[in-house]
């Protein structure tokens, strides 16, 4: 059974209904918050004004670990498919919506279970780390879970002569890969948004801004890692622009971190790198799919759902455990 993919693709993915234009939307959340009990999560990726109204913010992983520990009924996910399944992985008991279906993500796209099962059975001596950017049924194909903040450490805790399979994205794995010095197969998947950066145009940015650090996220490539000043998490690229010293960052990963970036630290600059094309910044277009409009309907409606076989979530379960054991036991 194919989970994600067998989602209805001609479907608008959200309840679909006018909305009286009178109405204060963030006033009227709110409100429908506390009635149906429910907490909001936004990714960093998602645009300011969800950003804004979420009761966490944050990486996905981080988010639906917070959410698994609230109270709550209703856990409204303004991210992509993925993050919401993770949320529901970790709350089988609580409703969890997703503002809009189609928020699906380039990088768990590009990884297919039933392709990567394949993948899997010609290294069967091999245990399988998994990116935690994938499908609720390549986590329950995974032996452990990994988020781009503890890859290095996760690899790095196993036995030198352990074989690894690491997915689906290949750039965080031949990152990790050479961190470590170990010897991964490695799933060829990718982060569209991480791919289309221009080194040219960030070169010259450079010179614009010779006191600028240029940041970077490790689903970037190779060549642009290279150049980096700092390499890391989303939350670790955030956390690095507040404790720093310098003025002005390049940051390279989806632009809708800069909001949290700028709230943070109100006197620095912070400046989107350029990807390889017309646009002048580069922006998720899945995450960009929810709206502050579909999330009032989806709050309203308590539509769309995320739901998952018990089977696949109780599979998927035992790989996020796995890498909370060993994130506590090194004390990550």
């Amino acid at each position: 059974m194919n989970i994600t993919y067998e989602r209805d693709l001609e479907a608008k993915g959200y309840i679909d209904v006018a909305i009286d234009p009178t109405i204060d939307l963030v006033e009227e959340i709110n409100r429908l918050k506390k009635e149906k009990n429910a907490v909001i999560l936004a990714h960093y990726y998602q645009e300011s004004e969800i950003q804004d109204i979420a009761d966490y913010i944050g990486d996905s992983l981080g988010l639906s670990q917070q959410a698994a520990k609230t109270d709550a009924d209703v856990i409204v996910f303004a991210g992509v498919h993925f993050m919401a399944e993770t949320a529901k992985i970790l709350s089988p008991s609580k409703k969890v919506l997703l503002p809009d279906l189609k928020a699906g993500c380039s990088l768990s796209d590009s990884c297919p279970p039933h392709l990567f099962a394949k993948f899997k059975e010609k290294y069967p001596d091999h245990l399988v780390i998994t990116y935690v950017n994938c499908t609720a049924e390549l986590k329950a194909l995974s032996d452990i879970v990994c988020t781009s903040s503890n890859a290095v450490q996760i690899v790095e805790s196993l036995p030198l002569d352990q074989k690894i399979i690491f997915g689906p994205d290949r750039n965080l794995g031949a990152y990790v890969k050479k961190k470590t010095g170990r010897d991964l197969i490695l799933w060829n998947g990718a982060c569209m948004v991480h791919e289309i950066f221009s080194q040219d145009k960030i070169d010259a940015l450079r010179i614009e801004y010779p006191d600028a650090k240029f940041i970077a996220h490790p689903e970037c490539e190779d060549h642009i890692l290279a150049g980096a000043d700092y390499v890391g998490s989303t939350s670790g690229m955030l956390k690095f622009t507040m404790n720093d010293p310098s003025q002005v960052y390049i940051v390279a990963t989806e632009s809708g971190i800069i909001h949290q970036m700028q709230k943070a630290s109100l006197e620095k600059t912070f400046i989107p790198a350029p990807p390889n094309n017309a646009c002048a910044c580069n922006d998720c277009p899945h995450m960009k799919l929810n709206t502050l409009e579909k999330l009032y309907n989806c709050l309203k409606f308590e539509s769309p759902e995320i739901t998952l076989p018990e089977d696949v979530i109780l599979r998927a379960q035992k790989p996020i455990e796995r890498m909370l054991e060993i994130s506590e036991r090194l004390g990550l």
